[in-house]
């Protein structure tokens, strides 16, 4: 499956390396955990059970290059996936997160970013719902696409995807 050293995709907590495993005794049960640090914080590790499925799923491999290029190219054309109403969308988005389907988390960023901005000319702000998703939903992309591109920040990301995008229109 996954190998010391490789970066995988642990849940909402991003790219994170995998560091070995370890056997630990909690509560009388001895368990194999699997060691994973996070690129966004070296301090941190989480320890994993290897024995919990529910967990483990959480689990994946990093999106290729070509895999990151496919979903840029197609931003133009995605719709946002906007609900008026506030419990559905709160439920629809929640959904959208836990899943992680990138396509889906660029839909539901471009939804808000739009929102926010018809709001902006009322001089309105975004649900403080709206905005936590949206920031969950950035970190989820934009971490995964820095490390598999390798750029250093969130706005060399974003000059690159505005590049490629108007490349693709071209």
């Amino acid at each position: 499956m996954f190998q010391v050293n490789d970066a995988i995709i642990y849940g909402v907590h991003g790219v994170c390396k995998i560091r070995g495993t370890e056997d630990r005794t909690v509560g009388g049960i001895t368990r194999t955990y699997l060691l994973l640090q996070p690129e966004s914080d070296k301090g941190a590790v989480f320890f994993v059970p290897t024995d919990n499925p529910h967990v483990l799923e959480k689990i994946r491999r990093l999106l290729t290059k070509d895999q990151i290029h496919r979903l840029i190219d197609a931003m133009p054309e995605n719709d946002g996936v906007w609900v008026e109403d506030e419990n559905a969308r709160r439920e629809l988005y929640k959904g959208i997160l836990t899943k992680g389907d990138h396509a889906e988390l660029i839909r539901m960023l471009k939804a808000i970013y739009a929102h926010k901005k018809e709001l902006e000319v009322t001089q309105k702000r975004l649900h403080i719902s709206d905005e936590r998703f949206f920031k969950d939903a950035e970190q989820i992309l934009y971490n995964e696409f820095q490390y598999v591109l390798g750029l250093e920040s969130k706005e060399a990301l974003m000059a690159y995807i505005l590049d490629r995008i108007e490349k693709e229109t071209v």
